[in-house]
């Protein structure tokens, strides 16, 4: 019996990775971190370098990478640390790739010796790294503004839970009352509570929409017993409240000058004239951004109208525009934008049989965007082409499974919609309807030939 030598194994594995052809000559690897970044332009010990993070040491860096002529970096996504490195070698005229720190882990025939900026400046050089999707810099510009709007979007909604609480630990409950406590009539309300107003009649006639409760129920909902520290407490967590959406608005407001400013630059750029938007405007939620997304969008793409899919609205429109921009040709066909965004099915293939097509894991915040997309087509709206296909497969595997699918469809139309600068027309759902039926009948056709059954053989019965 041949006993296998585990150790000459990994030698000649490692022999066979050394003697990879080099693809990138000039290529360099940094190994980033928080107070310093390993950087080597080879594999000997003289040919790596650790360097500082401050804004002077990364001119220094680059310096030395131009020393020795590099021309292409590998980097591993470190946190957010990786960014201000990223855009000074750019400066630089270099070519830099952020790269996926699992990647770099899962290739074999490392040494143990070796440095981790070692390790991808070797796999750089042989062209086995791919670089993460990093946008332009107006895109990074815009999706900077949008982060930052949406995390005070989230510390102001914090502080709704805490006014409600406010108003529970009192028994005033409002939020029984008015189905939204930040509404007109919610905030009238809070306002004249902080202002002192005690009588449950007085704060009941401030609803000013029909709600679903009744005047005798609402007045109940608003008689509790007055406590002095929760009224502060209201009062305090009110004006937070208002502080952020001020903050929100002054963030809505670059943003649109962002995005004007573009427009005006590509008019300029092309010598042509505006487009003008003629779609009807969609109704805006109170957290949507205060401006007309449809016609900036429209006349951003050149006159693709996004907002005519179902489901898409200024939410899922300023998301698409900083996430990723417009321009999807670092996408070569619509399955690798799906798939970017973990729409698309994974499957994993056995002995000629699936047996797993579960999505992959990972964060996207379009993918978020688009599965609220694909529950408001699902859940709300009543008719379409989309409707039907998010029924169709919720009947066959469930909703969580229609999400997913109904968000990877509509990113399909989205890819096509800028990638081709065409229009989207949806199918007629009778069409879409009939064309679903043909496909059964073609499938029980083949069934029947598979089988072989005659004519005469097939038997239904009457009624």
């Amino acid at each position: 019996m041949r006993v296998l030598k585990l150790g000459a194994m990994k030698t000649k594995k490692q022999k066979d990775f050394e003697q990879m052809p080099v693809v990138n000559a000039k290529a360099a690897g940094i190994d980033v971190g928080s107070k310093t970044h390993f950087v080597a332009v080879g594999q000997q010990k003289d040919e790596v370098r650790e360097f500082g993070c401050y804004t002077s040491e990364l001119h220094e860096l680059c310096n030395w990478l131009m020393e020795h002529s590099i021309t292409k970096v590998a980097l591993e996504s470190t946190g957010s640390y990786w960014q201000p490195l990223f855009i000074m070698l750019q400066a630089y005229g270099l070519e830099p790739i952020l790269v996926n720190g699992r990647f770099t882990k899962n290739v074999k025939g490392r040494k143990t010796d070796v440095l981790d900026c070692q390790w991808i400046q070797k796999l750089h050089s042989l062209g086995l790294l791919e670089g993460s999707f990093i946008p332009d810099l107006f895109t990074e510009t815009l999706r900077q503004y949008c982060r930052h709007r949406q995390s005070l979007l989230e510390n102001a909604a914090s502080y709704i839970s805490k006014m409600q609480k406010a108003l529970r630990m009192t028994n005033i409950r409002l939020d029984v009352a008015v189905s939204d406590i930040t509404g007109v009539s919610g905030k009238m309300i809070i306002e004249a509570i902080i202002s002192g107003e005690k009588d449950p009649v007085v704060l009941a006639s401030l609803v000013k929409y029909k709600v679903k409760k009744s005047k005798e129920e609402i007045i109940k909902a608003l008689t509790g017993e007055w406590r002095e520290e929760y009224i502060f407490e209201l009062r305090q967590c009110y004006e937070v409240y208002n502080y952020f959406h001020g903050k929100i608005a002054e963030c809505d407001k670059h943003i649109e000058a962002h995005l004007n400013q573009r427009i005006e630059d590509n008019e300029k750029l092309d010598g042509e004239a505006r487009i003008e938007y003629l779609g009807k405007d969609k109704y805006l939620n109170k957290n949507d951004p205060k401006m007309n997304l449809q016609r900036i969008s429209y006349q951003l793409t050149g006159g693709v109208d996004l907002s005519v899919i179902a489901g898409v609205g200024s939410t899922t429109i300023i998301t698409l525009l900083s996430e990723t921009g417009i321009d999807l040709s670092a996408f070569p066909t619509a399955r690798h934008f799906t798939s970017w965004l973990r729409l698309a099915p994974n499957k994993k293939v056995s002995g000629g049989r699936v047996i797993s097509s579960r999505t992959l894991k990972g964060k996207s915040r379009l993918a978020d965007a688009l599965r609220h997309v694909a529950v408001a087509v699902g859940n709300r709206l009543k008719e379409g082409s989309l409707h039907q296909f998010y029924r169709r497969i919720a009947y066959r595997k469930g909703k969580l499974a229609a999400v997913t699918a109904t968000a990877r469809k509509i990113a399909v139309i989205i890819y096509n919609m800028l990638t081709k600068r065409q229009a989207y027309k949806p199918i007629a759902e009778t069409e879409y309807l009939e064309k679903i039926r043909m496909a059964q009948v073609k499938a029980m056709q083949r069934r029947i030939n598979q089988l072989g059954v005659r004519p005469d053989e097939l038997i239904f019965a009457s009624c």
